[in-house]
């Protein structure tokens, strides 16, 4: 399987073309089957949306999948009359009767993004813990002499007089 890596505008472009060309399939099936299509044409390209978003657009990938089927609902939009209003009522018809669809995909997109977050936070943490840590350059100096420390054996803190 590619291992494309998208940015958040990409992950956006590339679900709006596939569900744009969903949409174009949908729309050719007869009209009980269209929406259902549409919908289970989604669930994918909310996967792979959340899979190919790159990791510091990790974010991006369950705020586009809605956007992107906004987009390509507008050929099977359901009750539309002619006209401007006519195709906007269809279209706020057609996401609110498929209102499940929408959510279930975005929640895939929105799992798998979470997923990845955790293992790449992982990943690092086990990195993180796996480097020796080298003393820092003040640690590195000549040791303190009593003069400098104070009663619990830390330095006291030197005061700040102004010229």
């Amino acid at each position: 399987m590619p291992r494309p890596r998208l940015t958040g505008l990409g992950a956006g472009l590339l679900s709006t073309a596939a569900m744009v060309v969903a949409g174009g399939v949908a729309w050719l099936l007869p009209a009980g089957a269209q929406t259902v299509a549409f919908g289970v044409l989604f669930l994918p390209v909310c996967a792979l949306t959340g899979l190919w978003v790159r990791p510091a657009d990790l974010a991006m990938g369950p705020v586009v999948v809605p956007l992107a089927y906004a987009i390509g609902v507008l050929p099977v939009a359901e009750g539309g009359g002619a006209g401007f209003t006519g195709q906007v009522m269809g279209l706020v018809t057609t996401l609110a009767l498929n209102a499940g669809w929408l959510y279930g995909g975005t929640l895939v997109a929105g799992v798998i993004v979470t997923v990845r977050k955790v293992r790449l936070m992982s990943a690092a943490r086990r990195k993180a813990r796996s480097v020796p840590r080298r003393p820092a350059a003040a640690e590195q100096a000549a040791p303190r002499t009593d003069h400098e420390a104070g009663p619990s054996g830390r330095r006291a803190p030197r005061s700040r007089v102004a010229p």
